[in-house]
């Protein structure tokens, strides 16, 4: 058990992220990141709210594929830092338990185009939009 344990350590410093040295807040819309690198990422409210790491994230399953679908016009309501690790980000849908370490920000940041354009053929896959529901 502690070779396992030894070879995760080691990804983990292999994978060292630069530190945040900056965090800005643009409600409703989005955050942006910068880190020590001189990468700056721009993280929408959609983005950042179907990528939340919370367990209660508001998800459906489709197949055995967990989605998270009709969050196109989620706004940010605040945002609270969590040590000096991360942050608490809540929406005006509610939801505002998941906690985004700053190691999480720069892989959703570093991974941006990617994620979305792997988010929205999932959600084509299963006959989901982006757009909330229309209500009856």
């Amino acid at each position: 058990m502690s070779a396992i344990r030894r070879v995760i350590r080691s990804l983990n410093t292999a994978v060292d992220c630069p530190s945040l040295t900056r965090f800005s807040l643009h409600p409703p819309k989005s955050v942006e990141v910068e880190f020590s690198n001189g990468n700056t990422y721009n993280l929408s409210a959609e983005f950042l709210r179907i990528y939340s790491p919370a367990a209660d994230s508001k998800v459906r399953s489709f197949g055995g594929e967990k989605v998270i679908f009709g969050r196109r016009h989620v706004g940010i309501m605040s945002a609270e830092p969590i040590g000096n690790y991360g942050v608490r980000i809540l929406y005006d849908d509610l939801h505002k338990t998941g906690i985004y370490t700053w190691d999480y920000m720069y892989h959703l940041g570093s991974n941006k185009f990617t994620l979305m354009r792997n988010y929205i053929r999932t959600l084509k896959k299963h006959g989901l939009s982006r757009d909330p529901p229309r209500r009856k």
